[in-house]
């Protein structure tokens, strides 16, 4: 009986030996002849052999996010490709290169530029937006009859424009102003404004948490007359609410404030909203206070990020830091 085990177990071990011999010489031939690799494939198409998915992946996302020319800022891909482990002939080379320009060959590039507008309408183009606000600061400087009519967009477009120097942009917008005789009656309000503070017969809170840039009245390089409410600085499209309960009369483009709201609470008080990036409130809707109405931007006569904010009464400006802040 022990005979016949011992020989059983010697038949196993001799079994197990040769399994294993086997492996290690079929590994050692795989080893010799094929190498681990990845098959790529775009729409079910194979396009080529990687050994690093990895490198080639970030190389075509680099692509994605940054474009592959001059003023480039970004492209888009229909198709990613698709990768199998496989192995294959050390002698068959990866194609990565070929990969590469297989994939992107019909991405669309998108290039960044600056539009200037007048009255909204695009007028010329620049390539930084450094060069857009000089424009807008020099016919600013020279005092141009359209200067609160300026503004800036950034666009992004499959072609480029053709760019217009600083110099050039501000010679063909520049409008010189026509004097008008006009007659002003005195009052002690200066005009339509007015430092005193009145009953407005509601409450108002704060449309935006930020940083005060402008205030009420105050004289600067970039306006001609006494600022007429205050600038709150926030990050672009922060939202803006309603400093109170009321009724929205205007929901839309307004000349220099850009995409502006004004809402009505009654007994001729108003309080108006300018430079906004998008408008989400609309004419004729009522709205409660602390409402998000608006998303901070910087449209129309501005230079950036920012809620120019006004109360009035019955036509008259009054300092809003009277109220709020």
């Amino acid at each position: 009986m022990i005979k016949r085990v011992a020989m059983f177990l010697r038949s196993s071990i001799k079994l197990v030996v040769l399994i294993i011999a086997s492996i290690i010489l079929i590994t050692a031939a795989i080893t010799i002849f094929y190498k681990p690799t990845y098959e790529v494939t775009l729409n079910g198409e194979l396009i080529g052999y990687t050994s690093d998915k990895a490198k080639l992946q970030e190389r075509i996302n680099t692509y994605v996010e940054e474009g592959d020319g001059e003023d480039v800022v970004f492209a888009q891909i229909d198709s990613m490709p698709e990768y199998k482990l496989c192995l294959l002939k050390k002698d068959i080379e990866t194609n990565d290169d070929e990969i590469y320009s297989k994939v992107t060959s019909n991405g669309t590039e998108y290039y960044r530029f600056y539009a200037i507008t007048d009255d909204k309408e695009e007028k010329y183009y620049v390539s930084t937006f450094q060069e857009a606000e000089d424009v807008v600061e020099q016919l600013k400087e020279k005092n141009s009859a359209n200067k609160e009519d300026i503004g800036i967009l950034e666009k992004y477009d499959k072609e480029k424009k053709e760019f217009a120097d600083v110099e050039t942009c501000v010679s063909k917008l520049y409008e010189k102003v026509v004097p008008k005789v006009t007659y002003v009656a005195s009052t002690a309000s200066s005009g339509t404004r007015s430092y005193a503070k009145v009953n407005l017969g509601v409450t108002l809170t704060e449309p935006l948490s930020g940083i005060i840039t402008s205030r009420f009245g105050s004289r600067e390089s970039i306006r001609s007359t006494p600022h007429r409410g205050m600038d709150i600085a926030a990050s672009y499209g922060s939202p803006i609410k309603a400093a109170a309960g009321g009724t929205v009369t205007m929901s839309g483009w307004n000349g220099s404030y850009g995409y502006c709201i004004k809402i009505s609470h009654g007994n001729g008080v108003e309080t108006l909203y300018g430079h906004c990036s998008s408008l989400i409130a609309k004419v004729g809707q009522t709205v409660s206070q602390g409402q998000v109405i608006a998303k901070v931007g910087s449209t129309g006569n501005s230079t950036g990020n920012h809620l120019h904010f006004e109360v009035r009464v019955n036509g008259v400006l009054y300092n809003p830091q009277n109220y709020v802040y």
